[in-house]
């Protein structure tokens, strides 16, 4: 386990993040486009309900699945955004959607075991599967196809060994969605559907699809980070088959005991008041999608494939800056102590993503376009 440990892959963008803080620290002025952090304030009536849950002394340990007003709350939203019906038993609370991945695949999978997922994808995938003792089985994806999975292709990876498929729509690294009929075929091959669904609320163009509308048996993976400005409250969810249930509740009591009281509180408010403010920020967001889309293109950058959700655009570099762009890391943080801005490197996001950057619009309008400024200073410097 600690070779495991030794040999697991750091995350690039929170490299680049924490050099920027270092930068910072000595008062340089630092342009985050890095990371996926909003830079709204979480809504009022979030905060209301957890200065309330102080008051009220729920600052214990809860149930190890969460409290249950949060799960029914949960099971309510699926309702009423997707008309699934989800039993609130079938809820697990969790500090953030990362700890509900290390104990989901913990549980699906066996040493030797194989997972699918698209490349590029979410940087901490790779390690969250091979951390749980299975192989990483990655399908390369073309921007034609949105950088999305397509079910011929891992139908032709799926093998004896096969445990399960993952998949993130909208993605991360490049805001696309699967539509529902390729969730559909994905759900027909047999291996557990995983899907991670951390960026539906935050959608420019169409509809987001929830696995749970194609097939009950599949494994979602969401949380309040993105869209209700809640990173730092660290709360997320899955909803899996009700016979995974007490296993996970065993991993929960064993690694976590619970999510945090006060955040889940904050929770259930977010769920039945915040929708006002989700409209507001997923607003915002559309309108600085069309500056940093626009910007990028000025400036050389490809991108064929649109973002319609989240908050990341993945532009091809190499027209921009050619060769240089093949070392993807060393380019953005070059661009950082040069320019100012941080960017997170393609690679990241596995091979595929390399020779590409991916650019986060959660911060301001003005922000984006001071960074579109200096990054045109800093090609000017380049030519």
């Amino acid at each position: 386990m600690r070779e495991l440990c030794e040999s697991l892959s750091p995350f690039l963008a929170m490299n680049v993040m924490e050099r920027a803080q270092e930068l910072e620290s000595r008062g340089r002025r630092i342009l985050h486009l890095e990371l996926g952090q909003p830079d709204f304030e979480t809504p009022e009536c979030v905060t209301e309900a957890a200065v309330q849950a102080l008051r009220d002394k729920k600052t214990g340990y809860t149930h190890s699945l969460g409290i249950m007003p949060l799960r029914e709350g949960i099971a309510e939203y699926y309702q009423r955004e997707y008309n699934v019906a989800v039993s609130p038993e079938r809820v697990v609370v969790t500090a953030g959607s990362s700890p509900a991945m290390l104990m989901l695949f913990s549980l699906l999978c066996r040493s030797g075991d194989q997972v699918i997922l698209s490349d590029p994808s979410y940087a901490c995938y790779e390690n969250f599967i091979r951390y749980a003792g299975a192989e990483n089985v990655r399908i390369t994806t073309l921007e034609e196809h949105d950088f999305q999975l397509r079910a011929e292709l891992v139908s032709a990876a799926v093998g004896p060994r096969t445990e399960a498929v993952l998949i993130n729509s909208p993605s991360n690294p490049a805001g696309t969605m699967l539509p529902r009929a390729e969730i559909i075929r994905l759900a027909a091959l047999g291996p557990t559907l995983v899907s991670d669904e951390i960026y539906h609320g935050l959608v420019y163009e169409g509809k987001a699809v929830s696995a749970l509308e194609v097939t009950p048996e599949a494994c979602v993976l969401d949380g309040f980070s993105k869209r209700w400005a809640m990173t730092g409250w660290r709360l997320g969810w899955m909803v899996v088959p009700e016979r995974m249930i007490p296993t996970l509740r065993i991993l929960q009591q064993n690694f976590f005991i619970c999510a945090g009281s006060v955040a889940q509180w904050a929770g259930l408010a977010a769920l039945k008041y915040a929708g006002p403010d989700v409209e507001r920020m997923t607003a915002a967001y559309a309108a600085r999608r069309r500056v940093l889309l626009d910007g990028l293109r000025a400036l050389g950058f490809g991108i064929s494939s649109n973002p319609v959700g989240a908050f990341y655009i993945l532009a091809d570099a190499v027209p921009v800056f050619g060769a240089r762009a093949r070392d993807s890391l060393a380019l953005a943080f070059d661009i950082l102590e040069k320019a100012g801005v941080g960017v997170a490197p393609g690679l990241d996001f596995g091979p595929g993503g390399e020779g590409r950057l991916r650019f986060s619009y959660a911060a301001s309008v003005e922000h984006i376009e001071e960074a579109l400024h200096r990054l045109a200073g800093y090609l000017e410097q380049q030519l």
